[in-house]
């Protein structure tokens, strides 16, 4: 949430980045409220203070022996104004609060201006693309080939939208897990975290989900809770409505859950394969830090990421986001994307991980701050998210970049202590 007083003192600046999202929003009515509120501040604390004035006066009255009576109404009379005034200033604190939590994050100034992905920025490209001497497969024929997916039967159990691991298969899934985990965890000094699966209304407010895109979301009927759309959710608002030490930051959290998503919107989009899931599994890294620290911790982040992939031996490319294609609460993303050899027609690189800095935006929403040592005011930190990876994405690209023309597909080195000593999954005679 975009902090009010920014937003009056820099009011251009504030319509600039909604320009750049292409976000057309009146602030007139925020203005006009905000003129409302302090009015009605200024009449309440004047109210106050003659009742409380009086009030002294009737005491003095009464100990005098004097009649108050006259003076007690009229202090009863300001009583209940004061109550109406209150109010109606909470009425219009709350309506100002709507429309700020409908406003989405300012771009950082290195962004660049664009409508959509065609006008992201490459940043850097890393690895070469396999030459194959065979016909390449994408990764729903290798997986269904080797009896390792079975997108039909997850249908039957579910619908569209859902996977089904066997054999090799899930255990590779489970391997990614693990050993995304194991290297975040003891290389890159995160505390490794297993959050609720569910989150309350609350929650998904904090970092952003809602209002705005709850159509995006899985709620439970008849109750007050969402099933996450990433483990995003549950880390960033761990110390919400809490002051923490300074000498907490950074907090790096890093956990395995599965993600819920509808993916509204997306009709007709990827609609074979393991790209866009109703329920996938992701690795996810969260950072808690200071404001003066946060875009050096965005570049360690997506070193963190990049990392995975790197040592899986999988081309990928780096891309900064256009404010055309900035997720709500970012200030500025880096997407990590894959080479997919098995993508159209000469392959194409598919989005494996996002990493952002979203300043104080969702800290505000979530009411999480610090204490620097010897000042007494606390602050808001900043937040920051990464996947580290998106696991089925991950397996879909092990899968075409590692295929060999028998369709067997061999294991990436790293990841054969995992598969227990297994360095090729094919199929099973």
């Amino acid at each position: 949430m975009l902090d009010l007083k920014l937003l009056k003192n820099n009011l251009e600046l504030v319509k600039n980045g909604m320009e750049k999202r292409r976000a057309k929003i009146d602030f007139t009515p925020l203005l006009n409220n905000d003129n409302k509120r302090k009015t009605r501040l200024l009449e309440i604390e004047e109210l106050r203070h003659k009742r409380n004035v009086v009030s002294d006066d009737i005491a003095k009255m009464k100990k005098a022996g004097e009649d108050a009576g006259s003076l007690i109404e009229q202090m009863r009379n300001v009583s209940e104004t004061i109550k109406k005034l209150e109010k109606e200033l909470s009425t219009i604190e709350e309506t100002i609060y709507d429309f700020l939590i409908t406003l989405p994050n300012i771009p950082h100034e290195d962004v660049p201006i664009g409508i959509d992905d065609t006008e992201n920025r490459i940043e850097k490209i890393h690895g070469k693309p396999r030459k194959f001497d065979f016909k390449v497969k994408p990764h729903w024929e290798i997986g269904e080939d080797l009896g390792i997916l079975d997108f039909t039967r997850a249908a039957k159990l579910a619908g569209s939208r859902f996977p089904l691991y066997f054999g090799k298969g899930a255990r590779l899934e489970r391997a990614l897990i693990n050993f995304m985990l194991d290297i975040h965890i003891s290389q890159h000094g995160y505390t490794e975290t297993l959050p609720p699966f569910i989150v309350n209304k609350a929650s998904m407010t904090g970092t952003g989900q809602l209002p705005k895109f709850e159509e995006d979301l899985f709620k439970l009927e008849g109750w007050d809770y969402y099933l996450i759309p990433t483990s995003e959710v549950p880390m960033t608002n761990i110390y919400a409505n809490e002051i923490i030490d300074e000498s907490m930051l950074p907090c790096k959290f890093a956990a395995y859950t599965p993600c819920f998503r509808s993916e509204a919107g997306s009709y007709g989009r990827d609609t074979r394969g393991l790209i866009r899931q109703h329920q996938f599994n992701k690795v996810e890294m969260v950072k808690l830090t200071t404001p003066e620290s946060s875009f050096d911790e965005l570049a360690s982040l997506l070193e963190n990421a990049e990392k995975i992939l790197q040592l899986l031996e999988l081309p990928y490319q780096v891309v900064t986001l256009c404010t055309g294609d900035l997720g709500f609460s970012a200030t500025k993303t880096f997407d990590i994307e894959v080479w997919m050899p098995g993508q159209g027609d000469q392959g194409k690189y598919r989005e494996i991980s996002s990493c952002s800095n979203c300043l104080d935006f969702q800290a505000r929403r979530a009411n999480i701050r610090f204490r620097r040592k010897d000042k007494k005011k606390p602050e808001y930190v900043h937040t920051l998210n990464g996947s580290g990876l998106a696991v089925g994405r991950t397996f879909a690209a092990i899968l075409e970049n590692f295929q060999q023309a028998d369709g067997s597909v061999v294991i990436p080195d790293v990841l054969v202590s995992y598969m227990g000593g297994q360095k090729v999954i094919q199929h099973d005679a």
